[in-house]
């Protein structure tokens, strides 16, 4: 669209920028420009004495960065309807802060006329940004401080009315400071990761509302309908984005992973599940399922309408959950109970929390307990055992409001672990929690946990994708020899997804080429798939030269513990430990890094200018 909106809640001051072209070829647009924005952010505080490892993520000087791409809001271009957020820092670890999410909010932002909202400072009473048909107003938001994700969304859309309208927004977690809260937008979606609501609640912005009809320009029409139509025609006649996904959503990997031996139980203690079924996808589809939901543009629909009639845990509408929250709230914690699941992952919707960080750290607590780490009084009557299911969903909601026990959960699983003497028991990296793959089956996927830059995440590098699903071919996933290689193109590859920006999934049907020829064709550049398999290298070296300038760098990039010590104690893997060293040493000979840190030769290589 051309334009980038920057706004200085401290000052209430909004200027509009020319987007870059020149960057935008390096780095394309979404988390790509979003990187190199924080980094001349970074830089900039350099020059001025502030060291970045000084910059406080809940302060006004962290900036948040609200990041479409060339993808987004394209019509025919598959699976686009996505935003990339991200912050000089998050909250929960420390280093950079990034998270995606999906739904209506990033095309209607740029049917609104800008590509990026960049927002720094902070205001000191609550506000929320309007941007409507290319006009932007900062508005008083007192109204809304206090209600749920639900309410302010309707709130404002009522208010806003107009055609392609969407909220962003933060919940009471986000309020409350909660370094696991989300950015929830269109009721269900979340940009969930790192800790990102409670950056956006410390500046007081309550919520963003994007309206307009803005068309997103094509630079090669006949050409990109042509690419479309094959690569759409590709997703439909796949197996997983043709027929698994619409069908079961992603939580068909419950049954999957745990017949790997690699779906996480009990905090980690090992990764078969004997209750799974009870909680898989199947369970959900035949039980609780209304309707399917798909985002902007997307013909997968993987969302999950459900509903819970009746009993405690009654939800008459809600979304999901999804695989990973049903691991997180479900497998991790030990609750086989699909009802309390379901719950819970509504109160983190509801709420605007990470359930992959909610549920880790519960499961956590629960260990600590189980081992007699957490005095009585500490608990106020919460009773943290493994598989209470009502303990779970009361302790989504303590976690919102910081309300007794709350208060330490709302901290993440790290921090929680560390203040009751057991910091080996957050299966956590750089301070993220991990999702639900456990890399002593699954080893590819823990040297990616390791190196991947936000911390513990698997859509860094999905390698579960080859080592468990064969695609785009089969490759043993306990053996550690090769999975640098993979880990490595993975990471590149998502790089160019979320810069692009649209959706992962498209890859178990698309690879580097296909987006390199629907690129060119929306851009007008003449991009080949070397290229922007280098813009992605690019984009996760940048990353890397920000988060060691945060202090991480080799020595964080481990795994907990029982990941690396303790041999599986079940299932497929059983006697498997993750041979981590020996990965990452061949990882960093190809990255071209020593110790965590790129080498001056492959920055130039690159051309990152320092």
């Amino acid at each position: 669209m051309g334009k980038i909106l920057r706004v200085n809640l401290t000052a209430k001051s909004l200027n509009v920028e020319k987007t870059s072209e020149d960057v935008a070829r390096k780095y394309l647009g979404g988390k790509g420009y979003a990187v190199y924005l924080i980094y001349r952010y970074l830089r900039e505080y350099e020059k001025a004495g502030t060291s970045p490892k000084d910059i406080d993520a809940l302060g006004p000087k962290n900036v948040l960065i609200f990041a479409t791409g060339p993808g987004t809001g394209v019509p025919g271009f598959p699976s686009s309807g996505r935003y990339h957020v991200m912050a000089l820092r998050s909250p929960l670890t420390g280093s950079i802060g990034s998270a995606n999410s999906g739904g209506e909010f990033g095309p209607f932002l740029k049917f609104s006329g800008f590509d990026m909202i960049v927002v720094e400072g902070a205001s000191e009473t609550p506000v929320y940004l309007a941007i409507v048909d290319g006009e932007a107003e900062l508005r008083d938001a007192s109204s809304l401080w206090g209600k749920n994700v639900f309410d302010t969304c309707r709130m404002l859309m009522d208010k806003v009315g107009g055609k392609n309208t969407s909220v962003a927004c933060i919940g009471p977690a986000g309020e409350n400071l909660a370094y696991m809260a989300c950015i929830m937008n269109d009721d269900h979606r979340a940009a969930g990761r790192t800790g990102l609501g409670a950056v956006m609640g410390s500046k007081k912005l309550k919520a963003i509302v994007v309206s307009g009809d803005e068309k997103v320009p094509v630079a090669e029409r006949e050409r990109f309908s042509e690419v479309s139509k094959r690569c759409l025609d590709a997703m439909k006649n796949n197996p997983v984005t043709g027929v698994g996904l619409p069908t079961y959503g992603t939580a068909i990997l419950i049954n999957i992973i745990n017949t790997a031996g690699g779906l996480p139980y009990k905090n980690w203690q090992t990764g078969v599940n004997p209750d799974a079924e009870k909680i898989s996808g199947e369970t959900l589809a035949e039980t609780y399922l209304i309707s399917r939901r798909s985002c902007w543009g997307c013909p997968i629909g993987c969302g999950r309408v459900t509903s819970v009639k009746s009993g405690p845990f009654q939800v008459l509408a809600s979304e999901g959950p999804e695989y990973e929250s049903i691991w997180a709230l479900g497998s991790s914690t030990a609750v086989k109970d699909l009802d309390a699941v379901v719950k819970a992952n509504h109160y983190c919707d509801e709420f605007g929390l990470d359930p992959i960080s909610m549920g880790s750290t519960i499961a956590a607590a629960m260990e600590l307990n189980e081992k007699g780490c957490i005095p009585t009084e500490d608990l106020q009557g919460l009773d943290l055992r493994f598989g209470n299911s009502a303990a779970l969903v009361e302790a989504v909601w303590r976690t919102a409001y910081k309300a007794g026990f709350g208060k330490y959960l709302a901290l993440g699983s790290k921090k929680l672990c560390e203040i009751y003497g057991h910091p080996e028991l957050s299966m956590s990296v750089k301070g993220l929690e991990m999702p639900a793959y456990d890399p002593r089956a699954i080893k590819g996927i823990g040297l990616n946990y390791a190196t991947a830059n936000r911390g513990g995440c698997h859509v860094t590098g999905y390698t579960v994708s080859p080592e468990v699903l064969g695609i785009p071919e089969k490759i043993d996933p306990i053996k550690a020899e090769g999975k640098a290689k993979w880990v490595k193109i993975f990471q590149d590859f998502t790089c160019v997804v979320n810069s692009t920006v649209n959706c992962l999934f498209t890859t178990f049907a698309l690879g580097a080429k296909d987006y390199a020829e629907l690129l060119s064709a929306v851009t007008g550049w003449k991009l080949t798939e070397d290229e922007i398999l280098k813009i992605g290298e690019r984009i996760y070296n940048l990353e890397r030269v920000i988060i060691n300038k945060y202090g991480f760098d080799g020595k964080d990039d481990t795994l907990p513990k029982r990941l690396l010590e303790e041999p599986m104690p079940e299932g497929p893997a059983k006697g498997q430990v993750t041979e981590l060293e020996e990965m990452k040493g061949e990882y960093y000979k190809l990255r071209g890094w020593v110790n965590g840190v790129p080498t001056k030769e492959k920055l130039a290589e690159l051309e990152i200018e320092l």
